[in-house]
C-alpha cells in the first residue's frame, strides 16, 4: 500500500490539554516498547563518526526526554550544543536540568520544521536526529524537509514507523500499554504514513552529492535511515 498521511490529533491539541499531556506520556511508553533508544544508539554506531558531534539538532523534539535518555547513554559526549526544535514548547524544566548535569547546552526552538527547512540561514549542525517525525509529511513536503536537512547538517539519523503488516497489528495493540484514545488513533495513522523499502533514500535530495546513505528495517516496528557527508569523516556501516 502507498503511504497515507493524515493529520494526527496530538499535533493540533493545545499543549496544556489534558489529553495532550497524557498522550505525551504515552509516547514515552511507546518509545520504550519500540526500543527507540537502542535503535538510536545503533544508528550512531553505524555512522562510525570520526569525532563526537559538537552541535546536534533534533527535529520534532517533543518533550526532549528521548534525547535526554540518549545523552545519558553516551557518557563520553560532553560539551554538546543541542537544539530541540518543535512547533510546541513542551520541554519541561527537569529535562533541561538533566541536560545541564550532563554538560549539554540546550536551545529550545519553537518553530515549524518546514519553515526551518526553507530558511536561508547558514547555521549548521554536525548531526540531525528525528524519531517518529518524518512520517507526518506528505511526499512534496518531505522533499522540502530533507533538502533543508541536507543543506544544514553533516550527518542525519531517523527512526520512523515501518509500514508493514506487523507494525499495523502492533499499532492496534498500543492500548495494552495503557494509552489514551488520542495515542491509539494516532498510532494507526502513523503506521499508514510510515516507510518501507527505499522510500526515504529515493526522497533524499539528488542534487546534494557527496553523501553516503543507508536505509533498513529495525525490528520489530521501525524503519531507519541514515546519511552522512563524505567530507564529515563518517564511514557508514
Amino acid at each position: 500500500m502507498r503511504r497515507q498521511v493524515c493529520p494526527e490529533v496530538l499535533d493540533d491539541l493545545d499543549p496544556a490539554d489534558p489529553r495532550a499531556v497524557r498522550s505525551r506520556g504515552d509516547l514515552r511508553r511507546v518509545h520504550r516498547a519500540m526500543g527507540s533508544l537502542t535503535i538510536l544508539r545503533n544508528l550512531i554506531a553505524r555512522l562510525r563518526l570520526a569525532a563526537t558531534p559538537r552541535t546536534i539538532l533534533e527535529l520534532g523534539a517533543g518533550d526532549g526526554t528521548l534525547l535526554l535518555r540518549l545523552a545519558r547513554a553516551l557518557p563520553s559526549w560532553r560539551g554538546v550544543e543541542l537544539t530541540l526544535l518543535d512547533r510546541q514548547r513542551v520541554v519541561p524544566p527537569e529535562t533541561l536540568e538533566g541536560f545541564r548535569k550532563l554538560e549539554w547546552r540546550v536551545n529550545v526552538a519553537c518553530e515549524d520544521a518546514l519553515s526551518w527547512a526553507a530558511d536561508p540561514a547558514v547555521t549548521r549542525f554536525d548531526l540531525c536526529v528525528t524519531t517518529l517525525f518524518l512520517h507526518h509529511f506528505k511526499d512534496d513536503d518531505l522533499g522540502v524537509l530533507l533538502e533543508g536537512i541536507a543543506r544544514r547538517c553533516d550527518a542525519f539519523i531517523a527512526s520512523e514507523p515501518r509500514r508493514d503488516l506487523l507494525a499495523s497489528v502492533g499499532s492496534r495493540l498500543v492500548g495494552l500499554l495503557g494509552t489514551n484514545a488520542v495515542t491509539r488513533g494516532d498510532a494507526v495513522k502513523s503506521v499508514a504514513a510510515g516507510f518501507a523499502g527505499r522510500e526515504l533514500s529515493d526522497a533524499w535530495p539528488k542534487g546534494s552529492g557527496g553523501w553516503q546513505v543507508r536505509e533498513f528495517r529495525a525490528p520489530p516496528f521501525s524503519h531507519c535511515f541514515l546519511a552522512a557527508r563524505d567530507e564529515y569523516g563518517a564511514r557508514l556501516k
